[in-house]
């Protein structure tokens, strides 16, 4: 992802996944990869402006949770 972020001369991303078991609540794994890819994102100066999770409509932001720093 950052690789194809860099490709296209991206400054900033927004993550956008689905729970398809509707629960659109992060996992801990969901919080570990968001972090992850965040750290990876300051490196070349790319933002992570938020992680959105949907599921059961109705979707869940990392950023209004305070996941994101």
């Amino acid at each position: 992802m950052l690789k194809r972020s860099l490709a296209l001369g991206a400054m900033a991303l927004i993550l956008v996944h689905n729970h398809p078991a509707g629960d659109p609540e992060p996992s801990a794994a969901d919080l570990a990869m968001t972090r992850d890819i965040e750290k990876g994102c300051r490196i070349p100066g790319i933002t992570l402006h938020d992680h959105i999770i949907t599921g059961a409509g109705r979707e869940v932001s990392l950023r209004q949770r305070g996941d994101l720093g």
